[in-house]
């Protein structure tokens, strides 16, 4: 418990620290918040101009799929406020050597180089995915019980995990290639498919992106969650796949720290 605590004072410590210098530039704060409720206007957007030209989508319905988009969403906030710029951080810590800074924390150089800094724009807009999941489950007439949101938000939670493991894996790549130039659009790229439905995809995109990168399944499951209830195989399914992606990242996060700690020295 002693432990727990320890790193609870060490992440509100960060929390702190990155408020006040939020608020020190609180220009770049606003503009950047304008800037990605902008992209998540996009998106929804979209969904407008192309059932324009369709009634459904592999059997999903415009407001289902503005379910599936805002699920998206939201994880993508959460994985922005939280995560995204620590580890591309990270990337250029280690090219530069000031990731030594990191091993000289009191605290696990994971947890460390994850949580340093916090980005209050990507936070300002979670509850706008919110809101869009709220209308959309609305518009179809959804009443989830009590029960089916926490299971919507332990799967939510479980796909946060997907997207940190993946990234963390990506970027730890910088250990090895000295260069992390490309992996922000392509890891970008890749999420592009978590607003498809799961039936849409087929062959050799429904392996790749439903069983060796499960990232279509991360908002698809959520969403499957609120219309049709609990479906305890989804989420033994994505609680698996987040076990594994983090065990795989994890792993070679502390591969690529054992090279860089000899290589320093």
């Amino acid at each position: 418990m002693s432990a727990l605590a320890h790193y609870a004072r060490l992440w509100l410590a960060c929390a702190r620290y990155s408020v006040v210098r939020t608020m020190m530039f609180r220009g770049d704060f606003i503009m950047w918040s304008l800037v990605e409720l902008f992209w998540m206007g996009v998106n929804l957007a979209v969904i407008g101009v192309v059932y324009q030209h369709t009634d459904s989508i592999a059997g999903w319905g415009p407001w289902e799929m503005t379910l599936i988009v805002g699920t998206s969403m939201l994880v993508q906030r959460l994985l922005m406020g939280l995560f995204w710029t620590n580890l591309f951080e990270m990337g250029r810590n280690v090219r530069s050597g000031h990731f030594d800074f990191f091993l000289a924390q009191p605290g696990n150089p994971l947890f460390m180089v994850s949580t340093r800094k916090l980005d209050l724009d990507g936070f300002l807009n979670v509850p706008v995915a919110v809101a869009v999941i709220a209308y959309a489950a609305h518009r179809i007439g959804l009443d989830p019980t009590p029960a089916v949101i926490g299971a919507y938000a332990l799967l939510v939670l479980l796909g946060l995990a997907i997207h940190y493991a993946t990234l963390l894996i990506f970027i730890s790549l910088v250990f090895w290639i000295q260069s992390a130039r490309g992996i922000e659009g392509g890891y970008f790229g890749f999420n592009e498919f978590s607003r498809l439905p799961r039936e849409a995809l087929k062959g050799v995109a429904a392996v790749v992106m439903v069983y060796a990168l499960p990232l279509v399944i991360v908002s698809n499951f959520p969403a499957r969650t609120l219309i049709h209830g609990i479906e305890p195989l989804n989420i033994a399914w994505l609680a698996a796949a987040a076990a594994l992606w983090l065990t795989v990242a994890v792993t070679v996060f502390n591969r690529g720290l054992r090279r860089y700690a000899s290589a320093s020295s």
